[in-house]
Formats: C-alpha cells, sequence, structure tokens
C-alpha cells in the first residue's frame, strides 16, 4: 500500500526566496512550506502512515475484523509526532497515549489531546520519554509508533520514513527535469534523523553535483552529528535545552544513521542565537513564518555562507543552487 493513500493533502508550496540567495552569496534558495501540510508539519506523514500500517499488522496477526477496542498507538514525541500519531488513532478509532517530556510547551499538548490522545508527561527529556513509551510497549499496553530506534531495521521506523518520502516526491516533481533549478545542496535540520535520512534517499533524482547532504542541528542536541562521528547512535550528555524545542533529541536513530552514512551527510551545528534569528531572517525575506525548528536549515545555511573555509570546504559558491525544508508553521511554545 502506497504511502500516499494516507495522506489527505495537496503538495505543499515551494518557494524561490531570492532575498534569502543574495544574503547567503548563493545563486537560488528554495524553501519548501511544511506549515502548509495538515496537522502543520511533515510529521503528519510519518506518523499517520506508521500508525495505520501498524494497525494493519495487528489485525491481521490477531484475525480481528471490526473490534478495535483492545489496541492502542503509544509513541514518545516532543510535539508534533505525536500529533500525528493521535490523529491516526482517531481515524481508526482506537486510543493513543502520547509521551512528552515535561518541557514540551500547552498549547502542543493541548492539539493532541484535541485529537483524542491521551498526554503523559515525562520529567526529564525526550530520551526519557522514548524510554518510558517503549517500557509501556514492553508491559503489553500497545503499539509503539516511535519514530526513532537503536534497531536498523526498525519496520515502524522505517514506514515513518516512508511516509516523509511523500515530501521527496513532490520535491522531485516540483524540481522536474529543469537541471537550472535542481538543487546542489540540502540544508535540512535533525532531531533524532528521520527527516534528514529520508531527503537524502528519495530526493538523489534531482540533486546535482556537489549533491551536499547538510544535516543541521542545535549545539546543546546534537545527536546525529555525534552518530555520524563515532560510526553508531551515541547518547548525547546535557539537558538538550534549546529553543528549537522539536530538534530537542539525544540519541539518533539507527534507522537514519545508516541511510546517512550511506549519502555521505556532513553535519552543520548552530548555536541559539543564529536559531532564533533565522526565524525572523526567513519571515523577513519573503519565507514563511515558522519556528527556529523550522528554520534551523537557514540557520546552517547562513552560518556555512559567512565563513569561506567552510564556504570552500563544502562547496558553497555563486552558483549554488540551496533547499530548506521550513518543517513547521509558528506554534505558540507558551506553557
Amino acid at each position: 500500500m502506497s504511502s500516499s493513500a494516507f495522506c489527505d493533502h495537496c503538495p505543499t508550496p515551494l518557494l524561490e526566496c531570492r532575498d534569502l540567495a543574495r544574503r547567503a552569496d548563493v545563486g537560488r534558495v528554495f524553501v519548501k512550506v511544511e506549515g502548509e501540510r495538515p496537522l502543520g508539519s511533515f510529521k503528519s506523514l510519518g506518523g499517520m502512515l506508521a500508525g495505520q500500517r501498524a494497525l494493519a499488522r495487528a489485525a491481521e496477526q490477531t484475525d480481528r475484523t471490526s473490534d478495535n477496542t483492545s489496541l492502542r498507538l503509544i509513541c514518545a514525541s516532543d510535539g508534533n509526532h505525536g500529533l500525528a500519531v493521535a490523529a491516526a488513532a482517531q481515524r481508526a478509532d482506537v486510543p493513543a497515549s502520547i509521551y512528552l517530556p515535561a518541557s514540551v510547551s500547552r498549547t502542543r499538548a493541548d492539539r493532541i489531546e484535541a485529537l483524542g490522545g491521551e498526554i503523559r508527561r515525562i520529567a526529564g527529556t525526550y530520551d526519557d520519554a522514548v524510554a518510558a513509551a517503549a517500557a509501556a510497549v514492553a508491559r503489553g499496553e500497545g503499539l509503539l509508533i516511535a519514530d526513532t530506534s537503536p534497531d536498523p531495521d526498525d519496520a515502524v521506523v522505517k514506514d515513518v520514513m516512508a511516509g516523509y518520502g511523500v515530501l521527496c516526491a513532490e520535491l522531485v516533481e516540483q524540481f522536474g527535469a529543469h537541471e537550472a533549478t535542481r538543487p546542489t545542496h540540502l540544508f535540512v535540520q535533525a532531531g533524532v534523523g528521520g527527516l534528514a535520512a529520508a531527503m537524502a534517499e528519495g530526493l538523489q533524482a534531482v540533486l546535482q553535483p556537489p549533491g551536499a547532504i547538510m544535516v543541521v542541528e542545535p549545539e546543546n542536541a546534537a545527536c546525529v552529528a555525534a552518530a555520524l562521528a563515532a560510526g553508531r547512535p551515541v547518547q548525547i550528555s546535557g539537558d538538550l535545552h534549546t529553543s528549537a524545542h522539536m530538534l530537542s533529541c539525544g540519541l539518533a536513530s539507527a534507522p537514519a544513521l545508516r541511510t546517512l552514512q550511506r549519502s555521505h551527510a556532513q553535519s552543520v551545528t548552530v548555536d541559539e542565537q543564529a536559531l532564533n534569528a533565522a526565524v525572523a531572517i526567513m519571515l523577513a525575506s519573503g519565507g514563511p513564518h515558522t519556528t527556529p525548528s523550522g528554520a534551523a536549515g537557514l540557520a546552517g545555511l547562513l552560518r556555512i555562507a559567512a565563513d569561506m573555509p567552510l564556504r570552500a570546504r563544502y562547496r558553497l559558491g555563486a552558483d549554488s543552487v540551496i533547499l530548506l525544508i521550513a518543517t513547521e508553521g509558528s506554534v505558540s511554545e507558551a506553557t
């Protein structure tokens, strides 16, 4: 069954932002506007598909027909993945339990509850919420719809990433066969790395040389950078605090890492000042209204663009074509 079967949407816009190109001294900059996706972010693609596929597998295994009362979807989230899983559960008329770290805003939690999701707050980080959700599933409380896993062959995580492939298919069509507009560099933000991996794999048909995959993370939560350096997922220390709340993750996903390694992805880390500045720069330059999480790719581009040795290392020049993903719309983070 194709992932597009679960996505009630039209393709999101791909904007060209000439002011951003001038600011970064590159040829062209394109921004994919994921805030116009149902539920307000790209996460609706992955959580919805993975949740429905997991329910279908469970129904086959138990030989059930229409009785869904014994099933529950469970996940950990910083907000957006949980919202998508709650939507999948609502569509299938089953309950959902969403484990959120204490730092997740009331606004994001309210959105999940509005879709029928039960919020379970965890005193700790996103990684603590991941552990709590896994423990609940181990107790037999439901089906785990995780977007990260230590198992590189995890079927559910692969389903999540397959859902993100819808975004890639849209981009392949939007860039078309016009070589002059095909991107030379992708600057894509990462929490656990799932989106970055899906993009690296799904955009091979449109990337032109040097075909650079630049994975952008907050300095305080650079788990993909640590994994790329070590060659395996490694738990990073600290409280993971960052204004890019959707990227506050301490352990990279093994399925994502394997794809990023195969794609020779490079790491870029950015500080809090750059993350917050990128939100205003994006909007002032004709891009969408987003959050520090959504503008992190732009923050990474501007960091490389301002440093001549880094420009040379990553072959960023006046003829480069940049692709950014504004991963979510503006969301209030009030607690």
